[in-house]
């Protein structure tokens, strides 16, 4: 089933999100110093109901699917448990800002991102796919999965 859904994913979405935005999450290093971190969020219609977060270095990138949903809320009160966290906050420069909070089980990264940028961006996805009107394409679904594997 794993395989499948992870083919769904691929067969699902075109080969570039509808819309992006080039951001900064602002981390901190180990000298306890701010730094930013390139990173670019993306939203695929296809799957309205989540925002593509791509950060890295070129040829290691790493990319977190977050949900729409949790994003607005983190912008206003804390949400998410997990994996993903999310909670307002002001930055060093007395602006509002998210922090978005990611683990897996190679690690942890607590990070920044302006509520400015990250609500400029949801604007425009809740604009492409208004709050409610997220639909899949469950004929597509139910293909990707009952095909067999040659």
């Amino acid at each position: 089933m794993y395989g499948a859904a992870a083919r769904l994913l691929s067969v699902s979405q075109p080969t570039s999100p509808a819309l992006t935005q080039q951001v900064a999450l602002q981390c901190l290093d180990a000298r306890g110093r701010s730094i930013d971190l390139p990173a670019v969020l993306g939203y695929y219609p296809e799957d309205p109901w989540a925002v593509e977060v791509t950060f890295g270095k070129p040829g290691e990138t790493v990319r977190w699917l977050i949900g729409r949903d949790l994003l607005l809320e983190g912008m206003t009160d804390p949400a998410g448990e997990g994996d993903v966290q999310l909670w307002p906050s002001i930055d060093e420069y007395g602006r509002a800002a998210v922090v978005i909070e990611l683990r897996s089980p190679h690690g942890r990264l607590v990070t920044q991102l302006p509520t400015r940028d990250l609500g400029s961006f949801l604007a425009r996805t809740l604009v492409l796919v208004p709050e409610g009107s997220e639909r899949i394409d469950v004929d597509l679904m139910v293909d990707v999965l009952t095909r067999s594997e040659a």
